[in-house]
């Protein structure tokens, strides 16, 4: 639930009295210096640009505000007046504006500011395109050289393909004809129809002598890639439209493939049934389980796939139903061909495409599954696996880095053949990108702060709360952009980006959270509140400038939300000038700014103020010491303090 944390003001009264002294003036003393006022900055910013005053960092601030307490409609009035005065800012204000405007209706405004963030954060659909007309093939050429690749020794002359680990055995597809009198051939490819084979996996994951899997999976039809749970009871697989002796056709008298289900029984394998998506209208095959096995991933041509053939999952309830299939979404599918996918341990998606930019034919593609579902941007393996071919099939075990493909390659023993691999090195490259989310005054942790990391289109990758020391971190991809936001309650949120290091290592980002309303009791300076260091005025002169307006505004409107608040203005020059110059010139700056204050309605006794010159410096800069202009500006200060609440 969102808080509006940021529309209120508390006064805190504590009151440290000895029980054993109940004098009334040692009462009023302890009243007095012990009460605090919290001053809700982001109030009076909007009370001050609601009389006219401008200011690109104040309209920042509001807009921020709001924005991140989901009243859109507030910060696009702020953001709209930050964009009235600066017409370049950073890509984020693009993307926030844009978001705020379409909660008001205005899309075509939010469009043209979506138009611009994509440009100046580089437009998804475009850069790819981009990047794979020009540097893909360099690409593929960057992500080769990490495989050791050979045939895995249960080829035959015909098609194999399509492997599965099952049990420390190797399940994979074949159109070899083992002498069997039902063998029969498909007539388009002269093949025969292809049965189920597994074959034990020795040391290496090399696989011994094959034989025939289940007879009662097998048919005379296709059967081939199937899945399977890791305790071994179930299995997913696909086959021609044929069950329980009937065979199904479409509306062409045409007979597709299914998905279908076993159950392990008594070692047998039984009550095969098929998914409820199916149809015998389309095409679903090639089931991949989830890590958890809790989703089925699928290909499909059924209604709603982008190209030839998409990838699709289904979420498997707890009660053994299915959920409605979703296509994955065009960061996968193209308007070609996507198929066979599998899921890693990792929880990476690997897949064949011919749709996305590759050497040719299907080539196998890998992408990041993020917690929430979205993907991470999609990559070609490299050339020790693809070839202008056909390449699809993808196996890996995450943890020996072993594991087997497809291919219809040059040098191979039949139709398809299948190869076994180790990967030597890992495509992507990880950081662990940590920080800790600490108070921007006392720099003290800040535990049970929500954090949230972004994608450098503010798309949200995960989040989490900060430990019992204000620690969090997330691993992340080397190289890339991201943003991290962080929240807690009594705070103003705070957001920062970073791009990582493009090695594996770690990358650190410490975010610093402010309080929403500033805390301020007898004797400290009311200026700090709203970060004012120097009432600004011309050189050598003492009338008040419009930027020193804007600062006085603030004043007045603490004042007047507080009316026994009485201020002690103090105004100190630098050492630069003789003594008695700078004495009178912050005397009469001091006096100046009491008269604009009285000019705006506050009593005349409820000020004081003076002019110090250079008597009070806060740092070494005396006359004759040699300091730079940053150091002088610290001396260089206006002054108010609290001298009554």
């Amino acid at each position: 639930m969102k808080k509006n944390i940021l529309l209120y003001i508390t006064i805190i009264s504590v009151f440290s009295l000895n029980i054993y002294s109940q004098k009334a003036r040692l009462a009023a003393a302890d009243k007095k210096y012990d009460n605090f006022a919290y001053i809700d900055a982001i109030k009076t910013y909007e009370r001050i640009a609601e009389k006219g005053y401008k200011s690109a960092e104040m309209f920042q601030k509001l807009g921020n505000a709001y924005y991140f307490n989901a009243q859109l409609e507030n910060a696009a009035k702020w953001y709209g007046e930050l964009f009235a005065m600066q017409t370049e800012l950073q890509p984020e204000y693009y993307y926030r504006y844009s978001q705020s405007l379409k909660a008001i209706g205005d899309n075509k405004q939010a469009d043209a500011m979506m138009e611009k963030f994509n440009q100046l954060s580089g437009d998804d659909k475009r850069a790819k395109l981009f990047k794979k007309n020009r540097n893909y093939l360099a690409e593929i050429k960057a992500n080769s050289g990490r495989y050791k690749v050979e045939d895995a020794g249960i080829n035959s002359k015909y098609s194999d393909y399509g492997t599965a680990v099952y049990l420390n055995k190797i399940v994979f597809s074949s159109a070899r004809d083992t002498g069997s009198l039902g063998q029969r051939k498909h007539t388009w490819t002269n093949q025969y129809f292809t049965n189920l084979y597994m074959a034990d996996l020795g040391e290496e994951m090399t696989p011994g002598a094959p034989s025939k899997f289940d007879k009662n999976i097998n048919s005379k039809f296709h059967e081939a890639t199937p899945a399977f749970t890791k305790d071994g009871k179930t299995m997913y697989f696909t086959r021609n439209n044929y069950l329980e002796g009937k065979k199904g056709k479409n509306g062409n008298d045409i007979t597709l493939i299914k998905i279908y289900k076993a159950t392990l029984e008594n070692d047998k394998w039984a009550k095969i049934v098929e998914m409820p998506f199916n149809s015998d209208n389309y095409s679903t095959a090639h089931p991949a389980l989830s890590p958890d096995e809790k989703t089925l991933y699928f290909a499909s041509d059924m209604p709603g796939t982008l190209g030839l053939s998409d990838l699709f999952k289904v979420k498997i309830n707890e009660d053994g139903t299915y959920g409605n299939p979703e296509n994955l979404g065009n960061s996968i599918n193209t308007p070609g061909r996507e198929t066979f996918p599998f899921i890693s341990e990792d929880n990476e998606i690997y897949f064949a495409s011919d749709g996305h930019p590759g050497l040719g034919g299907l080539d196998v593609f890998v992408s990041k599954i993020f917690e929430d579902g979205t993907f991470n941007e999609v990559q070609n393996v490299g050339a020790d696996i693809n070839s202008p071919k056909d390449d699809f099939a993808y196996l890996i075990d995450s943890k020996s880095r072993r594991g087997f493909f497809t291919s219809n390659k040059d040098g191979g023993q039949g139709y398809d053949d299948i190869y076994k691999f180790l990967e030597t090195k890992k495509l992507t490259c990880d950081q662990k990108l940590f920080g800790q989310i600490t108070d921007i005054e006392s720099k003290e942790a800040l535990p049970n702060a929500k954090v949230s990391l972004f994608d450098k289109k503010f798309n949200e990758i995960s989040s989490k709360m900060s430990d019992a020391k204000g620690n969090y971190s997330f691993m992340v991809e080397c190289g890339k952009t991201y943003y991290v936001r962080a929240e807690k309650p009594e705070y103003n949120t705070n957001e920062a980006n970073i791009t990582v290091g493009k090695e594996n290592g770690q990358t650190e980002l410490n975010i610093a959270l402010e309080k929403i309303s500033c805390k301020v009791a007898v004797g400290d300076d009311l200026g700090k509140c709203f970060g004012i260091k120097m009432i600004y005025f011309d050189l050598d002169k003492s009338n008040i400038r419009h930027e020193a307006a804007l600062d006085l505004e603030k004043i007045l409107d603490v004042l007047k939300q507080y009316p026994n608040m009485k201020l002690d203005i103090r105004s100190h020059t630098d050492c630069r000038a003789s003594f008695k110059y700078n004495e009178a010139l912050s005397d009469r700056r001091a006096k100046s700014t009491i008269e604009w204050l009285v000019k705006n309605g506050v009593s005349s006794n409820r000020l004081t103020g003076k002019g110090y010159g250079e008597y009070q410096l806060v740092n070494h800069c005396a006359d004759g010491v040699k300091c730079s202009e940053e150091e002088h500006q610290e001396n260089r200060r206006s002054e108010f303090i609290i001298t009554d609440l």
